[in-house]
């Protein structure tokens, strides 16, 4: 099944609009470990002019504030960026399109993206993009959540779907394909960014039961979400059962110590 661009940023853009104000108490515990390793690879330091692409609540963007950059924020959902504005008043935070960035060329110091490039539906116009709001010389960053075998968390409930529901239930569009270090290279290049490099950054995340992490997934994120809902009550009951017993090998302190994973990319505009 084969889904036109409008298609998927329609079907992104409800879901994050729908996922906003759940999003801070749900699966931003997951990618909050990330944002560090994030900033150091953009090379993040005072006084720089950085974009927060695809930036949800803003808090990469006040991250990097707080590393003394001057730090602005992009998103084309009006419900996360109400809360950008709400929650950090001083980032300058705009409505638009990864696709079409609203700025002038050579203005950033750095771009960075917490998994926001894989939501975009042709990420190539958005790395273009980001190359063309760039400095010369300049550094773009970003994070996507590595592929299920090697994200534990996805694994549980993929595994346990396949096991007990239907996985193409949702009839979602398909995930980016930018999963894989090699995917990330690729993209990079194509862009024509240089000095690029992909490497795995692991975390943990914390979860009490299997009940939470399905309810962390149905509540701050979009295709995830959308699988698990589509699946029947009974079969829900199940797969909850089916990731309680796979994932009690993590058990730490009364809690469940997943695995998760992510490729952290980079790369560098020719200097002029």
């Amino acid at each position: 099944m084969s889904f036109r661009p409008e298609a998927v940023r329609a079907f992104e853009h409800a879901g994050w609009q729908r996922a906003a104000s759940s999003y801070g108490n749900s699966f931003a515990h997951a990618t909050a470990p990330f944002i560090a390793p994030l900033l150091a690879a953009a090379e993040i330091s005072p006084g720089q002019h950085v974009l927060d692409l695809a930036c949800g609540p803003g808090y990469l963007a006040a991250a990097a504030s707080k590393l003394g950059a001057t730090a602005q924020g992009l998103d084309f959902s009006a419900e996360m960026i109400g809360i950008a504005r709400t929650t950090y008043p001083e980032i300058a935070v705009t409505e638009g399109d990864a696709e079409d960035l609203p700025y002038p060329d050579d203005t950033f110091h750095a771009v960075v993206s917490s998994f926001g490039l894989h939501h975009v539906p042709r990420p190539e116009l958005a790395l273009a993009e980001c190359k063309r709001v760039l400095k010369p010389g300049a550094r773009l960053a970003f994070t996507v959540w590595a592929a299920p075998e090697q994200n534990i968390a996805w694994s549980l409930l993929f595994d346990a779907i396949a096991r007990h529901g239907d996985r193409s239930a949702a009839q979602t569009p398909p995930p980016g394909a930018l999963n894989r270090t090699d995917q990330c290279l690729r993209a990079l290049e194509a862009a024509d960014f240089v000095d690029s490099s992909a490497e795995m950054v692991r975390a943990e995340w914390f979860l009490p039961n299997a009940q939470a992490l399905i309810a962390a997934l149905s509540a701050g994120t979009v295709r995830m979400a959308a699988i698990i809902a589509a699946q029947h009550p009974p079969a829900l009951a199940a797969i909850a059962r089916d990731i309680d017993s796979q994932a009690e090998r993590f058990r730490r302190d009364q809690k469940l110590a997943i695995p998760i994973a992510a490729v952290l990319a980079r790369g560098r505009k020719v200097a002029s």
